[in-house]
């Protein structure tokens, strides 16, 4: 009798509702698991989403600076100056550079508004070390003008992310390499009154663009490493 009133118990509705009842709730803890996993990627897929999109607006204000650059070199060669006119003196620039308020004549001042009518501008936030933007004259380029050197812009030390990006969107199957005299010459080249075109240019490694005329990109100097976004102001 006892026997039979222990099968009839674990039979019981009662019994059998419960075990239903913790199935249910293993089961709904299994899909609030997978729902928060998929949750916790999608926020990671969506910052990476961001970050991706903030560097690309950060290559288009780099590239649309460097027109605005170069249209300045333009705008002062229009109005009858020289090559060797060219200045990029400014308040907040290297003072390799010139003193602008002592110039009596600013035509040729690429900041200067009846000059060049540039910006002076900082580089974008996150795209290289903080360095400021140079000026040279001392690099000649693969298929760019003649073999004289041109007059570059450069942006130093940029990340290696804005760099892969700055080739992807020119085009260079490979990252162009200068193993002689780095582009990125340092304040003893920056172009001044003294300073300017050099007769005897350092020349990049012409193999290494897969886009020629190169005048503009990432380029890396192999003595040490580094990564420096260039655009051509003007050819020679």
């Amino acid at each position: 009798m006892l026997n039979k009133q222990i099968f009839m118990l674990d039979n019981s509705p009662t019994i059998k509702n419960q075990d239903g009842n913790i199935l249910f709730i293993i089961l709904i803890a299994i899909v609030l698991i997978g729902a928060l996993s998929a949750a916790i990627q999608g926020t990671g897929q969506h910052n990476a989403n961001i970050d991706k999109e903030t560097l690309i607006l950060r290559l288009s204000e780099t590239r649309s600076y460097a027109s605005e650059l170069e249209r300045g070199v333009t705008y002062i060669m229009q109005n009858g100056k020289s090559e060797s006119d060219i200045r990029f003196s400014h308040p907040n620039a290297n003072a390799d550079y010139g003193d602008f308020s002592a110039d009596p004549d600013t035509t040729y001042q690429i900041f200067a508004r009846n000059g060049g009518a540039a910006h002076y501008r900082s580089p974008p936030e996150n795209v290289n070390d903080g360095s400021a933007w140079e000026f040279y004259g001392n690099t000649a380029l693969p298929e760019v003008g003649s073999s004289e050197a041109e007059l570059i812009a450069l942006l130093p030390n940029v990340t290696s992310d804005f760099c892969d990006l700055v080739n992807k969107t020119v085009g260079y199957a490979t990252l162009p390499q200068d193993s002689a005299t780095c582009i990125n010459s340092g304040s003893s080249a920056r172009f001044n009154n003294s300073t300017q075109f050099v007769s005897s240019p350092n020349t990049t490694t012409e193999t290494s663009f897969s886009i020629k005329p190169a005048m503009q990109g990432c380029i890396q100097c192999t003595s040490n490493g580094s990564l420096h976004f260039f655009h051509v102001l003007m050819a020679r």
